[in-house]
């Protein structure tokens, strides 16, 4: 047997025992080993990645989008759309202005570095809306190289897992509240991943409010590729629209109105949640020491500026109007 199918078939089985363990809420079980959390899930992932072959690219790529949107939507079984549009209408507002300026010091700051403008373009937009989602939406409208598609994805992806670790310990050490904390992070953070996973390792209170105010913030998909489309003057392409986030807001509503028995809804919030975390180990899995070489100085430069930009701006208005 080949070194090749040694390493493969070691990488296999390390995947889904990994995958197992992350998805299977031990600390219900009895065994002492509390449920794994999504920071460390996120890790995980990371540490097979650098050190094995991913064995299921296809399927890890497809499960990560797939999964991700079924925990959102499972989430929302647990949330009042009144009372959460009560609490998110103020990160709401901020997110307009948010989007349009990222977008804006995005373009200007790329072309100060000279970095290609369709790979610019698209940073700004992962960093402006929802990660990787964004970039996914405007790239065929832009008709993004896959050398331009992979350096941006990429970008936003190291942050995305940055983030996850460094947002709870900020929020915490500055005494942000639930409300603060989950407001910010569905701003400064790209992915709908990652802000969700920040906002449950913060609290309950958080994760909801930061999963409505990104979801919210998603819906900028549609007016930011109808207006790449007149910048780059292509009027043929297909908006890609984030039909999930209908389906949350719809959770929301039966939630709310239809009177669902606790143990429904829990149930259903319960399981959204170990979907969640499985979803983070997918992620990391899929940041290959290749893909994080290829990005390059420049693209990352521009990323971080961006990030930097709007974590503070965001944090500063965030804490200074919110109680």
């Amino acid at each position: 047997m080949s070194e090749k199918v040694i390493s493969t078939g070691i990488s296999r089985l390390v995947y889904i025992i990994a995958a197992l363990f992350i998805l299977f809420p031990w600390d219900s079980v009895g065994l002492g080993v509390l449920s794994v959390s999504p920071a460390i899930s996120l890790f995980a992932g990371l540490i097979f990645a650098l050190f094995f072959t991913m064995p299921y690219p296809k399927f890890n790529k497809k499960a990560s989008k797939y999964l991700l949107q079924a925990s959102v939507v499972g989430l929302g079984f647990g949330m009042s759309i009144v009372k959460s549009l009560q609490s998110g209408s103020q990160g709401m507002c901020f997110t307009i202005v948010s989007v349009f300026s990222v977008m804006v010091f995005g373009v200007l700051i790329g072309y100060w570095l000279h970095i290609e403008r369709k790979t610019s373009y698209l940073i700004s937009s992962g960093t402006a809306i929802c990660g990787g989602s964004a970039i996914a939406a405007v790239g065929p409208v832009i008709k993004a190289s896959e050398n331009e598609m992979a350096v941006s994805l990429g970008v936003i992806f190291i942050l995305n897992a940055i983030a996850l670790f460094i947002f709870p310990p900020i929020g915490h050490y500055y005494g942000m509240s639930q409300t603060q904390f989950g407001t910010w992070a569905a701003i400064a953070i790209h992915d709908t991943s990652s802000v969700v996973g920040a906002g449950a390792a913060y609290g309950s209170e958080a994760c909801e409010i930061a999963t409505l105010v990104k979801c919210t913030r998603a819906l900028w998909i549609i007016p930011l590729v109808l207006v790449t489309m007149f910048i780059f003057r292509d009027k043929s392409s297909k908006i890609s629209v984030p039909w999930f986030i209908f389906l949350f807001i719809a959770a929301m509503l039966v939630n709310t109105y239809c009177g669902l028995p606790e143990s429904v809804s829990g149930g259903i919030v319960f399981v959204a949640k170990r979907i969640l975390v499985l979803t983070l180990f997918f992620i990391g899995a899929s940041l290959s020491p290749k893909m994080i070489k290829s990005v390059g100085i420049r693209p990352l430069v521009l990323a971080v500026s961006l990030w930097i930009i709007i974590g503070v701006l965001s944090f500063t208005v965030v804490t200074a109007t919110i109680e």
